[in-house]
């Protein structure tokens, strides 16, 4: 079988990842957005579930020449029944325990049991994109609280590749963490690659990166011929009801992702909590096309799970919940998924364009989460850490929360403090002598530097900077749930 390998030009045979593809075809697109790239630190809703196009049509069309061909109605997704009796079981190895329910709000207090240690909910996920926490070390992260991380399967797909990964021993090894790890399904970064991350889809008003980055209308054509991937000459991506084609950003090679090559690769990374393949519909779609989005997720997490449960390997599968902002596709797709037996529930897809619009649709959709066993698994809100979404989500049920949004606004000189935000590259810092960064922030950069320091350190680019900035934004953000979590048994929320 022909994959990816990703330490050489050519394909080699690997049995793990048989359902993907590639060619040696040198093209250099641009690269997807990463869960660190984004540098905008005013963009509070960091939704990475969220891309927003111009127009109500949709990115991921089929071609005017592939929609005359009128291709066979898709299956509808697998049944409940077509799962082993077994696999509704609990598990072993995995649960959600209940440790306390408030009384004012749907928050609640829990632990998550995995076999790399428990994970207390509600919980902040760090996000180390490449396996790697950018300028910190693991120790230093587990020393500062960080219980979960998140690790990206796209990039690690292509750089180091699973091959690499599974000789290690998997990722807790390859990266030396004996803690809890998930990874996502690629799906994000791929889709991504059509319109980049949520701020530059945001800021270009949907249109594609290949246009925007480039000067010239030469400049452009020339792009159109070598970054694009569907017939039509539009979309970096190509999707169909087997999986999607894209080209990796690192050589050009073009590489086929499915519902099961991504499992297959998760399954070579061995991390606690895994994800389905889905697709990743815009913010501004026309309807009919949302609900074939919704519908093909449904199709490919389903296949998935097929797949996952073919060998579990201790491990536990997310479903992710789709539906954009519609209260009936959200309230269809709760329902089909929660009918399957995932370990937990995902919530992604576009969550509203700001902040208020995705605790609006929080609102509304987590009650059903509260409705017979679905309140027995753990609820994860995808891509999504700032502190409003945080503290508003939480009042609704969520248990963890992945983002970089912390991370990135350490590395572009912005501190997070209990009496709001400080952006140390301000000069109005530069003496600021004997002034830690949070007066009452007890992490080691607390402890040692004062205010000054940092200043002098961000300007000069210091890497030092980098570290301790990141250090103390991850612990002000396990410090900021574990206050959450004191404040519901308090009775407070």
């Amino acid at each position: 079988n022909s994959i990816l390998n990703v330490n050489s030009k050519k394909c080699c045979s690997f049995k793990l990842l048989s359902p993907l593809h590639s060619t040696s075809e040198k093209i250099s697109p641009p690269p997807p957005a990463t869960n660190d790239d984004d540098d905008d630190d005013n963009n509070n809703n960091n939704n990475r579930h969220t891309i927003t196009p111009k127009s109500s049509s949709s990115p991921l069309s089929p071609s005017s020449k592939t929609s005359k061909k009128h291709p066979p109605k898709p299956q509808p997704p697998l049944s409940p029944s077509s799962f082993p009796s077994w696999s509704y079981q609990p598990r072993d190895f995995f649960r959600y325990e209940l440790l306390y329910q408030s009384k004012i709000s749907n928050a609640r207090v829990g632990r998550i049991h995995t076999p790399h240690g428990i994970i207390d909910t509600p919980g902040y996920v760090a996000v180390a994109t490449n396996g790697a926490l950018k300028g910190l070390d693991m120790r230093d992260a587990d020393d500062a609280g960080q219980q979960l991380v998140f690790c990206n399967s796209y990039h690690l797909l292509l750089q180091p590749g699973p091959e690499v990964i599974e000789g290690a021993g998997g990722l807790h090894k390859f990266i030396n963490r004996n803690r809890p790890l998930i990874t996502d399904s690629g799906g994000f970064q791929v889709f991504s690659l059509a319109y980049g991350s949520v701020q530059e889809s945001l800021d270009s008003e949907g249109e594609l990166k290949r246009s925007k980055n480039n000067s010239s209308a030469k400049k452009v054509r020339s792009s159109e011929n070598q970054n694009t991937i569907s017939s039509d000459g539009g979309s970096p991506v190509k999707v169909t009801e087997d999986g999607v084609y894209f080209k990796s950003y690192r050589d050009g090679r073009k590489i086929f992702l499915t519902p099961e090559s991504t499992v297959e690769a998760q399954k070579a990374y061995g991390a606690d909590i895994i994800i389905p393949l889905d697709q990743l519909p815009p913010y501004f779609i026309d309807r009919q096309k949302l609900v074939e989005s919704v519908d093909r997720s449904h199709r490919w997490e389903a296949r998935s799970l097929k797949k996952h449960l073919e060998n579990v390997k201790n491990q536990a599968m997310y479903c992710v919940v789709h539906g954009g902002v519609d209260v009936e596709l959200r309230t269809k797709s709760v329902e089909y998924l929660s009918s399957l037996p995932f370990d937990g529930y995902a919530i992604g897809g576009s969550l509203g364009k700001n902040s208020d619009e995705l605790i609006k649709l929080l609102t509304w959709m987590m009650p059903m989460f509260e409705e017979g066993h679905r309140k027995e698994k753990p609820r994860h809100l995808l891509g999504i850490a700032d502190e409003k979404s945080i503290l508003e989500s939480v009042k609704h049920g969520i248990d963890t929360f992945d983002s970089c949004y912390p991370t990135r606004l350490s590395r572009h000189g912005t501190l997070l403090t209990r009496s709001g935000k400080i952006h140390i590259k301000s000069g109005k810092h530069s003496k600021s002598y004997g002034v830690p960064i949070d007066p009452e922030c007890n992490c080691k950069v607390c402890q040692h530097y004062d205010r000054a320091y940092l200043w002098h350190l961000y300007k000069a680019n210091e890497p030092l900077y980098m570290q301790l900035s990141t250090l103390h934004n991850i612990h002000y953000m396990n410090d900021l749930m574990s206050q959450q979590r004191q404040a519901i048994l308090d009775g407070k929320i």
